[in-house]
C-alpha cells in the first residue's frame, strides 16, 4: 500500500516586484525549481483585487516574464535607465493583508531564524516583518484616523514568539500529524474522489514525462495537505480575505507562544527534546482585561504545551522513534473579571453572569473532548482558605459546575477535578509542594498515557518496570496514543501553573525516555544534568508566556517551591511583581486594544465608532449578546454529536466523514521534491554549508551542564551537587578564572567530601562567589594550598608545581623506583595467570555460571565480536564504486533511470 506524506509548502522564498499599476509577487520553492506569480492591482483604491496565474514556471520561465514585464512598463521602448519593473522586497512568507480606513496593507516577513527542528522540518521564528500599502498614490484616498490605526496595529510585536513551518502543521500536535500520515489510503476514499478531477486536470507541462515509454516503475506516495486549527492560528483572518483565490501554497499559518529545542547527550547519543506553546488566538488578551471565558466557550490565556522527545540519530518520522506530550493551561471557565479602576494589587473577583446550568463550562469541556478525548483531568491550584473570600469564589463555581457537566456524561469518561492549594501548602514547613505534585503527576500520566510512534522495545521484556504496565492511553499496532489531557489552572494560570506543569512534564519525559530505551527505570531525579535541562526550557517557556499575558517574568520558580533559590532571588521577585503591576495599570490597554485589531475581533469602519472610542471591548469578545440565538444547545446533552461515541479517542482524530473533508489527497511520486523531506533539508544537489543546514543554537546537556572534572560520570541522569555542575561554574565567574580553570581540569583529583562543598545554589550571583573567595569546584587544588599557609604565592606559581606533580613526572628516561617495579611485576603475574586452569578435574562452565544471552549477535564479549554479514546489494554497490574509480562505469539499472529522470524533471523541467 502507498505512503503518505505531508506537502512541503511550495513558496518558501518571495520577491516583490512594483509597477505602477501593479505588485508582481513572485514565489518560488527552496531548490528555486518552480515558481508561481501573484499580480496585485494597485488601482483600487479600497478593494483587493488579486489574479493567481495558475501556470508553474521554471527558472527560465520566470526570468522571461519579468523580463517582458520590465520592457512592456517602460516609459519609452529604448530607455534602460529607469526601469519599468522594480524590485522592492525579498521575503519569506506573506502573514496577510489588512485594511483599516484606507486601502488594502500586505505583510511580509522579512527575516527568520530557525529555532527547531523536528523529523527534517524546520520550525522557524519571525524575526522582523514588512508592511507595503498596496494601493498607488495617485488613487489613494485619505484618511486622518490611518495613521493611528497603522500604529496601533504595528503594537503587535511579529518579532516577538511567532512561529511558522513550511511542512509541519504547528498548530496541531504531533500525534494528529502523524496519525493522519499512519493512515490506510482506503479511509481516503471519499477524500480522494473530490481531488480526482484536481489530479487528471493538470496542465500537459506538469504531466508530461521523457521517460513514460520506457516502461519504468514509479512509487505512488498519496501528499496530503490539512487544514489548520484555527484556534491556535493568529493570521487567519488576515488571510481569510484570499483563502479561496489563491493556491494554498501561498497560505502560511503562524501561531503565537513559545518554541525552544535542547539537545540530551547520553553517552553520544543525541536525544532532541522540545517544547511548543501555542496561545489560544479566540478570547486573547491581557491579564487583567481578560478573564474566565465568553459566551463561546473560549478562555483567557490558554495555551497548549507540548512536549516532543524524539532520538536525533534518526530523522525520517517512518524510521525514527518520536514522542510527545500534550498539556493544557487556561483560566477557570467561568463569566468572571476583575476591576482594575481601583488601582489596588489584587483587585476584588467578581462572577459577571449566573450559570447555574454551567453553559459556558460545557462549551469548553466539549471544545477538549473533541481535540484531546477522555479523561480531561482538572488541576485547581486555586486557594480554598481564606480570611475573606477572593479566589475561593472561584474554586466553589468551578467544583459546581464540573459537578453539574459530569451527571450527564457516562462514569468511565467523567471529567475529573482534583483541587489543591498549592499556595496554602508552600507557606507550611511539613509539607514539600514538589513531593506532592510529583504524586499528583504520577497518576495523571498513568491515566492520559503519551504517544509513541513504535511498539515497545526488547528491552521493556528484559527489564520490565511494574509502572509501565498501569500506563494508560491506547495502545495501537504501531505505538501508542495519548488520550485525555490534564488542564492546569489557578488565577493566573502564571506562576503556581508553570510549576505544576514542569513537575507533570518531568514525569511524563520520563516514562517517554523509558519508551525509547534511553533508561531502565522511568523515574527522574532532581539535580542531573537532564532534569536542569528540561527545567531550564520549562523556565523559558515560563517566562515567555508570562510576558505575554502577565507583561513581566515569572515570580515564582520552580527553585522557589524548592525552597533552595538564592537570597537575591527575592529581590528579582519583588522587581518581577512591580514590572507586572505597571504593566497591568498602564499598558495593557493598549495592548489589548492592538490584539484586538491584529485578530480582527475590531474591524474598523467609517460607520461605527473607532477602537479607542468604545468604552469595552466585551461586546466585541461575546457575540451572542447582541442577538437572541436562535438554536441554544442542550443543557443535558452538552457535548457535540459524535463525540461519546468514539471516546476515548478524540474525536478530531477519528477518520470520520467530516475529518477527512478536511484533507486534500493528491496522488504524487516518490521522488517527487514536494514530498521528499530528505531533499529538502539536506539539499544534496546542491552546495550547502554546515552553518545553514544545522544552524540551531541549542542547549547542550554535556557542554552546557556536565561537570569539566576528569573522571565526571558523563551520565545525564547521574545526581550531582549544585557546585559540580558545567553551567554554574563556566556562567558565572569570570574570563580569567575559566582560563585557568580549563589548565586545570587535565589534573584535577575527584571532588572532595560533602563537609567541603559549599551549601549555595546553582544560581548564586557572580558577587556572592567573589564574596566567598574560593574559585570553581575544578580548581580545588589551587584552594587547599592557599589555605595551607603559602597564600602569597600566585596562582600561577601554584599550578606550575601542581603540573610538575604528574602521576608520570616530568623526566621519562628516569628508571622507576623499587615499589612501582614490584606493583608491576604483580600485575603481570595476574594478567598471565588469569586464563591458566588446572587440567586435574574436567570442569563443566554450565555448573559454575549461567549466562544468558542478551545480545543479537552469536558471538559478542569483550574479546571478539562477530563482523557483519555484508548482503550482496553492499558488494555490488563497493564494487560499482571501485569500478567507476579505476575508470570502467557499469550499465545503469531501472532505479538510476528513474532517479536521473526525477533529477532532470525538478531542474529543467
Amino acid at each position: 500500500m502507498p505512503q503518505s506524506a505531508a506537502i512541503i509548502g511550495g513558496i518558501q522564498r518571495l520577491v516583490l516586484y512594483e509597477t505602477r499599476a501593479r505588485y508582481f509577487l513572485v514565489g518560488s520553492n527552496h531548490a528555486q525549481t518552480k515558481h508561481r506569480v501573484l499580480k496585485i492591482d494597485r488601482t483600487e483604491p479600497k478593494d483587493l483585487v488579486i489574479i493567481d496565474d495558475k501556470h508553474v514556471y521554471n527558472q527560465q520561465e520566470v526570468r522571461e516574464l519579468l523580463g517582458r514585464l520590465d520592457l512592456g512598463n517602460r516609459t519609452k521602448i529604448s530607455q534602460k535607465g529607469s526601469s519599468g519593473l522594480s524590485r522592492t522586497v525579498s521575503a519569506f512568507g506573506i502573514v496577510g493583508f489588512v485594511r483599516f480606513l484606507e486601502g488594502y496593507y500586505i505583510v511580509l516577513i522579512t527575516k527568520r531564524r530557525k529555532m527547531a527542528d523536528i523529523g527534517g522540518h524546520s520550525i522557524y521564528k519571525i524575526e522582523d516583518t514588512t508592511m507595503i500599502y498596496i494601493p498607488n498614490d495617485s488613487v489613494r484616498v485619505t484618511h486622518p484616523d490611518e495613521a493611528r490605526y497603522l500604529r496601533i496595529f504595528q503594537n503587535v510585536d511579529l518579532s516577538s514568539n511567532f512561529y511558522f513551518s513550511y511542512s509541519y502543521d504547528l498548530s496541531h500536535s504531533l500525534q494528529y500529524n502523524l496519525t493522519l500520515l499512519q493512515r490506510p489510503y482506503e479511509q481516503w476514499s471519499s477524500a480522494a474522489s473530490s481531488t480526482e478531477e484536481e489530479v487528471h486536470t493538470q496542465s500537459k507541462q506538469d504531466s508530461f514525462d521523457i521517460f513514460e515509454d520506457e516502461g519504468l516503475p514509479t512509487k505512488v506516495v498519496y501528499g496530503l495537505y490539512n487544514e489548520p486549527y484555527y484556534k491556535y492560528v493568529w493570521n487567519g483572518k488576515l488571510l481569510e480575505r484570499v483563502k479561496d483565490i489563491v493556491h494554498h501554497d501561498w497560505l502560511m499559518y503562524i501561531i503565537h507562544g513559545f518554541c525552544g529545542q535542547s539537545k540530551l547527550l547520553i553517552y553520544g547519543r543525541p536525544v532532541h527534546i522540545t517544547l511548543i506553546a501555542r496561545r489560544s488566538s479566540k478570547f486573547a488578551g491581557t491579564r487583567f482585561l481578560k478573564r474566565g471565558a465568553n459566551c463561546e466557550g473560549d478562555v483567557a490565556n490558554e495555551v497548549e504545551t507540548e512536549q516532543v522527545v524524539h532520538d536525533a540519530s534518526v530523522m525520517s518520522f517512518t524510521a525514527g522513534s518520536y514522542s510527545s506530550y500534550v498539556q493544557v493551561r487556561g483560566s477557570v471557565p467561568l463569566y468572571w473579571s476583575q476591576d482594575i479602576s481601583t488601582m489596588m494589587p489584587k483587585p476584588p473577583i467578581r462572577l459577571d453572569q449566573a450559570d447555574p446550568y454551567a453553559y459556558v463550562a460545557g462549551l469548553h469541556f466539549d471544545q477538549m473532548l473533541q481535540r484531546f478525548g477522555s479523561p480531561i483531568i482538572i488541576l485547581n491550584l486555586v486557594k480554598k482558605r481564606e480570611k475573606r473570600k477572593h479566589e475561593k469564589i472561584l474554586s466553589e463555581e468551578l467544583f459546581r459546575a464540573v459537578v453539574n457537566l459530569n451527571q450527564f456524561l457516562p462514569p468511565s469518561h467523567c471529567i475529573d477535578y482534583i483541587a489543591w492549594d498549592m499556595a496554602r501548602y508552600t507557606k507550611s514547613k511539613l509539607c514539600n509542594v514538589l513531593d506532592r505534585l510529583s504524586m499528583i503527576a504520577e497518576n495523571v500520566v498513568k491515566r492520559t498515557g503519551f504517544f509513541i510512534n513504535r511498539s515497545d522495545f526488547y528491552c521493556h521484556t528484559l527489564r520490565p518496570d511494574e509502572r509501565w504496565g498501569d500506563v494508560g492511553g491506547q495502545i495501537t499496532s504501531t505505538g501508542r496514543l495519548q488520550t485525555g489531557v490534564l488542564r492546569t489552572n489557578c488565577v493566573d494560570c502564571l506562576d503556581r501553573t508553570n510549576t505544576a506543569q514542569f513537575m507533570v512534564g518531568k514525569c511524563a519525559l520520563a516514562y517517554q525516555l523509558y519508551a525509547l530505551g534511553m533508561i531502565d527505570k522511568p523515574k527522574l531525579q532532581f539535580d542531573t544534568d537532564c532534569v536542569r535541562l528540561f527545567e531550564e526550557l520549562y523556565e523559558d517557556h515560563g517566562d515567555t508566556l508570562s510576558l505575554q499575558y502577565g507583561g513581566s517574568q515569572l515570580v515564582h520558580r520552580v527553585k522557589t517551591y524548592r525552597k533552595i533559590a538564592p537570597w537575591t532571588q527575592h529581590s528579582k521577585d519583588i522587581m518581577q511583581t512591580l514590572s507586572r503591576y505597571y504593566s497591568n495599570a498602564f499598558s495593557d490597554a493598549d495592548r489589548q486594544d492592538a490584539i484586538n485589531l491584529f485578530l480582527q475581533v475590531y474591524q474598523p469602519s467609517e460607520f461605527k465608532p473607532h477602537l479607542w472610542e468604545l468604552p469595552t471591548d466585551f461586546y466585541l469578545h461575546h457575540t451572542s449578546t447582541m442577538a437572541i440565538p436562535q438554536d441554544r444547545r442542550s443543557y443535558t446533552l452538552w457535548w457535540s454529536e459524535g463525540v461519546l461515541s468514539y471516546l476515548p479517542v478524540p474525536y478530531d482524530e477519528v477518520p470520520c466523514e467530516e475529518n477527512m473533508n478536511k484533507v486534500k489527497v493528491k496522488r504524487m511520486n516518490q521522488l517527487d521534491e514536494s514530498i521528499d523531506i530528505y531533499t529538502e533539508f539536506f539539499k544534496p544537489y546542491e552546495l550547502t554549508s554546515f552553518d545553514d543546514t544545522f544552524c540551531i543554537a541549542m542547549t547542550n546537556s554535556a557542554r552546557e551542564f556536565m561537570p569539566k572534572t576528569v573522571g565526571a560520570d558523563p551520565n545525564p541522569f547521574t545526581v550531582r551537587k549544585p557546585e559540580e555542575t558545567g553551567k554554574s561554574v563556566l556562567g558565572k565567574s569570570s574570563k580569567e578564572e575559566t582560563i585557568l580553570q580549563r589548565k586545570t581540569a587535565a589534573s584535577a583529583p575527584p571532588p572532595p567530601s560533602e563537609e567541603a562543598i559549599s551549601s549555595t545554589s546553582e544560581d548564586d550571583s557572580e558577587e556572592d562567589r567573589e564574596d566567598e573567595g574560593t574559585v570553581s569546584q575544578r580548581s580545588t587544588p589551587i584552594k587547599l594550598l592557599t589555605e595551607s599557609g603559602e597564600s602569597s604565592r600566585t596562582q600561577e606559581e601554584v599550578y606550575q608545581q601542581h603540573m610538575a606533580k604528574e602521576p608520570y613526572g616530568l623526566n621519562l628516561a628516569e628508571f622507576p623506583s623499587e615499589d612501582d617495579l614490584l606493583v608491576y611485576q604483580r600485575f603481570a603475574h595476574l594478567g598471565e595467570s588469569q586464563h591458566r586452569v588446572e587440567r586435574t578435574e574436567h570442569i563443566n562452565p554450565a555448573n559454575i555460571i549461567c549466562l544468558e544471552p542478551v545480545s543479537c549477535f552469536p558471538e559478542d564479549s569483550i574479546y571478539a565480536v562477530l563482523p557483519p554479514q555484508v548482503g550482496k546489494n553492499s558488494q555490488e554497490v563497493f564494487e560499482g564504486h571501485v569500478m567507476t574509480g579505476q575508470g570502467q562505469v557499469r550499465a545503469l539499472c531501472r532505479e538510476d533511470m528513474l532517479m536521473y529522470r526525477e533529477y532532470i524533471k525538478n531542474r529543467y523541467m
